[in-house]
């Protein structure tokens, strides 16, 4: 009895041991807000986009016609000629998924749909194919669990730093093990440079970035003969990116700090009752601040 009565005081005398306080992760620098094309004929792409993907007809800001897709939008402004959409520049394409890509695929071409690159294979259980849009943007459908806006595909000079890059001023997160350096590895499929490269997400949205070398062997006629500079985003099919804060003038200020260009101030445009602002990506790329979020009027 002695002997269990002390084993009692000792118990008793053990401070309780609360579960350790996990802090909230750190909110997120940036959303993903919009894609801005250059269209011909606005109208006639938001019937082309809302009629062959997963997306919808809506307002933004409550006034001009464009594309809901999930999360995020596709803007259009209306150019008088048709712009460059050679695959030149950072944007190589943007893709919808599809959980039964054969299937999909054949519904598209009953629909008239147009293809740059017709269905591959590219694993085991995964195909692609390239659609060729309005003005010649280039969508990609391609296997996945879902039939949503999925991934903005980019080419860079030096994929891992530019994939650094937007970790570092918008809070993308790297797929695969962080604690893992990014490969600088050269790696090939088919012949083509497909690496090193990086692999973010952003809100739902993959960003994969590819080497430019890619692009050079697998488009040579895109090039011009000697030419090896990356065109800049502005003017071209795919204009620009679209990232959204809660507070612009402090985004704006923090990403000055760390040297990052401003190329357009802070702007209030009134159709949309919106604040934006232009700066400076990697490869050239013309990336738009929005100050709050996407949203679905």
């Amino acid at each position: 009895m002695r002997i269990l009565f002390t084993w009692l005081i000792l118990l008793l005398c053990v401070p309780v041991l609360s579960s350790p306080v996990i802090p909230p992760p750190p909110a997120p620098l940036a959303h993903f807000h919009h894609l801005h094309l250059n269209a011909t004929d606005p109208a006639a792409a938001v019937d082309f986009y809302t009629s062959k993907f997963d997306c919808e007809k809506a307002k933004i800001g409550g006034t001009t016609d464009a594309v809901w897709a999930q999360k995020s939008w596709l803007l259009f402004n209306k150019v008088r000629k048709s712009p460059p959409w050679e695959l030149t520049s950072a944007v190589w394409h943007f893709g919808w998924g599809a959980e039964d890509m054969k299937a999909t695929y054949q519904k598209q071409l009953d629909s008239g749909t147009k293809f740059f690159t017709p269905i591959t294979q590219l694993a085991p259980n995964f195909y692609y194919s390239y659609v060729e849009g309005p003005d010649r943007a280039l969508i990609e459908l391609n296997t996945a669990d879902h039939h949503h806006f999925g991934h903005l595909h980019l080419f860079s000079d030096d994929p891992v730093s530019a994939g650094e890059w937007y970790m570092k001023h918008f809070g993308a997160t790297r797929r695969g093990n962080p604690t893992t350096p990014s490969s600088r590895d050269l790696r090939f499929r088919s012949g083509f440079q497909i690496g090193p490269s990086m692999s973010l997400t952003m809100d739902n949205v993959n960003i994969i970035i590819y080497p430019i070398q890619y692009s050079r062997q697998a488009y040579p006629d895109h090039w011009k003969p000697g030419d090896r500079t990356i065109s800049p985003t502005k003017g071209r099919v795919v204009d620009h990116v679209a990232f959204s804060v809660d507070n612009l003038s402090e985004a704006l200020e923090r990403l000055r700090k760390d040297g990052v260009k401003v190329t357009d101030e802070v702007r209030t445009i009134a159709s949309i009752k919106t604040k934006s602002a232009f700066i400076e990506g990697p490869d050239r790329i013309r990336i738009e601040m929005v100050e709050g979020h996407a949203g679905k009027q």
